[in-house]
């Protein structure tokens, strides 16, 4: 049993958008992997033609499994661990029939989807509507940012939370950022103002990969995740594939030395920063040496100057 056993237990509800909240699809990966191994149904969707901008979330065209042509739209999926016929997410509370076990694996719920491009306080409460009637009691939102990570090093995931309890028993921080949000902050705190405590788990992806999908984020996160869960998630292929893109930027690298150079200040920075007898005014000085090296002597404000995978407050996500 984790230790917030006692705060996140019961039925939990794993979070992640498809957009800005998700460098490198590694929250949606991390959905995604959930979906696929767990027994878990579609329950709920939002109605995409009132949430969704097409020119802006277009769908997409694709062939099924017979070779016809088809169209996915997007938009917003909630599952669970009992099969349903997929009805609007307004129509869930007087139509499903959601009473489960108590085992962890069907306590988990997933929500997944694109952020949506208008309506949020209308989406948020269509959202909380449906976590009120399959009587969740805690959420869990996934993120990922852009930031001057090397991606030799470890993925940083740091975990934040608006909830007290939390907080106390988890021994995270929270969140002091200010400044724009996506969907997940919306949905976090209208959660926290209904009682149900959050958490919030975000990675950092190398920027200059931003690009390719992340699988070492993914699996960064799957790894935290599991901290805080009850769950046992299987990682699949996702081993290999982070060995795998780690060696495609490796090789990138070992062609381009303004790139090679530029990752080894971010492995130094990041290598100060983790070392034992490192001390905030070590630290401060090697982030100004870094920042000096890099830009003249005049920094550009990009999300972790710090180089420990956490970003700087102009870009720091509110958590949730």
């Amino acid at each position: 049993m984790s230790d917030s056993a006692g705060i996140l237990s019961g039925r939990l509800l794993v979070v992640a958008f498809e957009g800005w909240n998700d460098a490198g699809e590694a929250a949606s990966g991390v959905v995604r992997s959930l979906k696929d191994q767990l027994d878990l149904y579609p329950i709920a969707e939002v109605d995409a033609e009132e949430y969704f901008d097409f020119q802006f979330n277009r769908p997409t065209s694709t062939q099924d499994e017979d070779g016809n042509r088809m169209l996915v739209w997007p938009g917003v999926t909630m599952y669970g661990p009992t099969q349903q016929r997929r009805k609007k997410v307004r129509r869930l509370a007087e139509d499903a029939q959601l009473d489960m076990s108590a085992d962890n694996g069907s306590n988990i719920y997933l929500l997944l989807g694109s952020e949506p491009s208008r309506g949020w306080r209308t989406f948020t409460a269509e959202i909380m509507a449906t976590v009120h009637d399959t009587r969740i009691s805690g959420i869990v939102f996934l993120g990922a940012m852009l930031a001057d990570v090397p991606h030799t090093r470890p993925i940083s995931v740091f975990v934040t939370s608006e909830n007290a309890a939390v907080r106390g028993q988890l021994g995270v921080e929270r969140s002091s950022y200010e400044g724009p949000v996506g969907i997940l902050s919306v949905l976090g705190q209208a959660a926290e103002a209904a009682g149900i405590p959050t958490v919030s788990i975000w990675a950092s992806v190398p920027h200059y990969v931003h690009n390719a999908p992340s699988p070492k984020a993914t699996l960064a996160i799957i790894d935290k995740l599991e901290e805080i869960i009850d769950v046992v998630i299987p990682r699949g292929d996702l081993v290999n594939e982070s060995a795998a893109w780690q060696s495609g930027i490796d090789a990138l690298a070992s062609e381009d030395e303004d790139m090679a150079a530029y990752i080894a200040q971010l492995e130094a920075a990041r290598d100060t920063v983790d070392s034992p007898e490192a001390s905030g005014e070590a630290i401060a000085q090697e982030f100004e040496r870094y920042l000096r090296k890099r830009d003249g002597g005049k920094g550009d404000g990009r999300a972790d100057g710090r180089g420990d995978g956490k970003p700087d407050e102009p870009w720091r996500p509110l958590g949730p």
